[in-house]
């Protein structure tokens, strides 16, 4: 919980007790419990060469492994037991077709691309490799590797101090990594994502306490700090004026619970997205909330730099057809919304939105009309980022089984990512824990995109 007035005590002429109203706790962390001021801390200066302009990422994450042959790689001269039900339109980029459950994508496909040919899944239900480009447990000696969403926030920091850098809007899931919005890894706590669910977003306005009164007690916490510092004999309290303060701007500023408040949306643009309901093949897995999609522009253009989200459960074992025309279609309808409305607002050069799941699905269809885990190959679907769009890059074999030409890693991906962040993938380092310098993914750039 955030604090500011506290509870009703024998303190100071208002009834707020001393301690109470410097209390700054918990706030919509979730599970991970972690502070505001802890979101806060120590932010980095900006790296030399860094964007003059707000660029950011919207990653959104299909939990269970969306099958790619029914979806951006129909395998129209496979045999029935592998083609499975759907048939490929043509989209508006000539040459390039998808499956018949993307309509709106397809008369938009210019401003996409398609991975293909992605490889090297570990073959775990987990988000890790779609947040880091790295497997599961890399560096755990340490920490483990951080999401792109901390390096962000460790690189460059937040561009408004009342909007966090990264957001993660995934609520928790049955199957707990598939709402994982990406770990902090060796970068630590103050790097986390701001998740906005749970009671903390009730206490990020002021209540009962006016904007006069605040400035007052903020500067009774100035003075405070004053004298701390000056006790401190080791400096473990520098720098926490800074973060204070921008704890305090979160409350003095409108910004973040805004953006945040879909009401305030024009209504023809959350009909634009749909809701994504009624929520179906959920099981452990996350919902379909098309809001998350309107959330995340939303949110970018508040001043995140990273949003990431987790979109419907895709583990079709069985009824996969079924599945992929509930899923399907909801997200057509939100991903097209999303690029359309970037695109609108001038945001969509500046920021490059990406959905993917952790593998891919297997060519043969089982005996309950599903398809199961297939590790060997999987795709991916981006758009924005100033990326060359209008494209596909990689092809899988006639029967989708592995990547016939251009194989693609999660850290060739990622290093797409980066570039498109105005980031150097090849010459940026951070320090890992033990002051060496790091490089943030092995991978380079797919040249066809950037």
């Amino acid at each position: 919980m955030l604090t500011i007035y506290g509870p009703k005590t024998n303190g100071y002429c208002d009834g707020v007790s001393r301690r109470a109203f410097l209390r700054i706790g918990a706030l919509g962390m979730g599970a991970g419990a972690l502070t505001l001021t802890d979101l806060m801390r120590a932010e980095a200066s900006q790296p030399a060469g860094g964007p003059t302009r707000h660029k950011s990422i919207i990653n959104i994450f299909l939990g269970g492994g969306p099958p790619h042959q029914d979806m951006w790689d129909i395998k129209t001269e496979a045999p029935a037991e592998i083609r499975g039900e759907f048939q490929p339109i043509q989209t508006n980029v000539n040459g390039i077709q998808i499956g018949e459950c993307f309509p709106l994508i397809a008369k938009m496909m210019d401003k996409f691309a398609i991975i293909r040919s992605i490889v090297g899944a570990s073959g775990g239900h987990d988000a890790v490799q779609c947040m880091t480009g790295r497997p599961p447990r890399a560096n755990a000696n340490i920490g483990g590797w951080p999401s792109i969403g901390s390096f962000l926030s460790k690189l460059y920091g937040p561009v408004d101090p009342s909007v966090p850098p990264f957001v993660g809007l995934a609520a928790r899931t049955a199957h707990v990594p598939w709402s994982d919005p990406g770990q902090t890894g060796f970068l630590g706590t103050a790097h986390a994502p701001f998740k906005p669910d749970g009671p903390g977003m009730a206490n990020m306005t002021l209540r009962g306490i006016s904007r006069d009164q605040l400035a007052d007690r903020r500067q009774l916490l100035r003075q405070f700090d004053n004298i701390r510092r000056d006790l401190d004999t080791v400096g473990q309290l520098r720098g926490m004026d800074a973060i204070t303060e921008r704890a305090l701007n979160v409350l003095t500023s409108s910004k973040l619970v805004d953006a945040l408040d879909l009401s305030k949306e024009d209504p023809r643009v959350r009909a634009r997205y749909g809701d994504g309901k009624p929520y179906q093949y959920q099981y452990d897995g996350a919902p379909t909330v098309n809001d998350h999609l309107l959330l995340a522009r939303r949110l970018v253009e508040a001043g995140a730099r990273c949003v990431t989200l987790s979109y419907g459960r895709w583990d079709s074992h069985g009824k996969n057809f079924d599945l992929v025309r509930d899923h399907g279609r909801k997200l057509d309808q939100a991903l097209s919304a999303l690029i359309e409305d970037l695109d609108v607002r001038g945001l969509l050069d500046d920021t490059v939105v990406i959905a993917w799941g952790e593998f891919g699905r297997t060519p043969r269809i089982n005996k309950d009309a599903g398809r199961d885990h297939w590790p060997q190959v999987s795709c991916a679907i981006l758009a924005g980022g100033s990326l060359k769009t209008g494209q596909v890059v990689g092809s899988t074999n006639r029967l989708g089984e592995y990547a016939k030409d251009r194989p693609v890693t999660f850290g060739d991906v990622f290093a797409t990512l980066y570039k498109a962040m105005g980031i150097d993938p090849e010459t940026t380092t951070v320090p890992d824990p033990t002051g060496r310098p790091t490089h943030l993914v092995e991978g380079k750039a797919i040249k066809e995109l950037v």
